[in-house]
């Protein structure tokens, strides 16, 4: 806290709509700024970098904390500290819940990390030791049952959420998109596309080098509308930055780090999504399609958002076809006045969401 990338995000909001419906205490790392606004406690205890990961006096500081507030229900983002959460299952009487951003070892193991194995048996292990575990999206709870060998009962989707119930009117969005255009001097295109991300995260990286080599010169050889893709995001490196800086006069405009994505999402009409590795959902195509935006996504960066729930605001193509992402934009700018359907909103809405959730701890007695 303050939340500001997409995992930092999910968790944030998790908690925040949780602490509506139940009181909820969050044991966090020193390094967090929690403010007068949240409806949850926040005890900085866990301490500060790695340390935190494998510092044993943690627990016995848990175990005081857990008995002063009367805490029955342990719920620990990603594995990592599973084997806190099971000492504590233990010997502190808690209900242990594992809450599953991805599937860690997958996630690394597409990113080439050597040792994804390692954190593949830690990670079933933690989640065999739980009473239940939370996954993001239908395809890695399936892939825990059929690989970790969990009881499909003990196993729930709880995805990312969205705090609004409604798609942005399209007046809204007309106002937004004038504001960026004259926030960044843009010669005012028929169509905003934008991309953001978190910049020196690899699959974010590779996403940006597509747009840029594969997908931006095959859009720049039409001649049915004017457009400019808009790049947003921080820790770009020095030296990509100023290779991509070398492209502002090919429809391409990097505004950096913004303070206030939403405005980005509602000013644009479309947002692009190749992304072929990472794991679990995108937070950024659930909040884009949240703001009403027109998007082409990679099979990959598509999971989890059920089929069908986008309407025609969703066009996915497979993975690394560069040439099909492109077309597939061409194609799409017909919908970006279109409205997304409301499945979307009462699918992902935060409020639906944790009704499950306080249904599921209820039942852990």
């Amino acid at each position: 806290m303050p939340a500001r990338m997409g995992g930092q995000k999910g968790i944030y909001l998790f908690l925040k709509y949780v602490s509506n419906k139940i009181p909820v205490i969050c044991y966090a790392s020193n390094d967090n700024e929690p403010s007068a606004s949240e409806n949850f406690i926040t005890k900085k205890i866990l301490g500060t970098g790695s340390s935190r990961y494998y510092n044993l006096l943690n627990f016995f500081k848990l175990k005081k904390e857990f008995k002063k507030d009367g805490i029955t229900h342990l719920i620990i983002e990603h594995p990592y500290l599973g084997w806190l959460g099971v000492l504590l299952k233990h010997f502190a009487g808690v209900k242990l819940i594992v809450h599953s951003h991805n599937i860690e070892a997958l996630r690394f193991k597409s990113t080439g990390r050597w040792w994804w194995r390692i954190l593949w048996q830690y990670e079933k292990w933690v989640h065999r030791q739980a009473h239940h575990s939370f996954f993001i999206t239908v395809e890695d709870k399936n892939y825990a049952i059929a690989n970790y060998k969990l009881n499909p009962s003990l196993a729930t989707v709880i995805t990312y959420g969205i705090e609004q119930a409604q798609a942005p009117a399209l007046t809204e969005k007309e106002i937004a998109k004038q504001k960026v255009i004259q926030l960044h001097g843009l010669p005012n295109p028929d169509f905003i596309l934008l991309y953001n991300g978190t910049l020196d995260y690899e699959p974010n990286l590779d996403g940006l080098r597509t747009i840029v080599n594969n997908i931006n010169p095959v859009l720049m050889t039409q001649q049915q509308f004017t457009y400019n893709i808009v790049i947003c995001g921080n820790r770009l490196s020095p030296e990509n930055k100023t290779w991509l800086l070398e492209h502002n006069n090919k429809n391409i405009f990097f505004a950096g780090f913004v303070h206030d994505i939403n405005l980005y999402f509602n000013a644009a009409d479309m947002f692009l999504n190749p992304i072929t590795d990472g794991g679990g959902i995108k937070t950024k195509l659930v909040e884009a399609l949240a703001a009403n935006n027109t998007t082409v996504s990679y099979s990959n960066g598509a999971i989890g958002i059920p089929d069908g729930i986008a309407g025609n605001k969703l066009t996915v193509v497979a993975d690394d076809d560069a040439t099909s992402f492109a077309n597939a934009i061409l194609q799409q700018v017909q919908h970006t006045k279109d409205v997304i359907p409301d499945s979307f909103f009462h699918h992902f809405y935060w409020g639906n969401i944790v009704d499950k959730v306080r249904s599921i701890l209820q039942s852990i007695k």
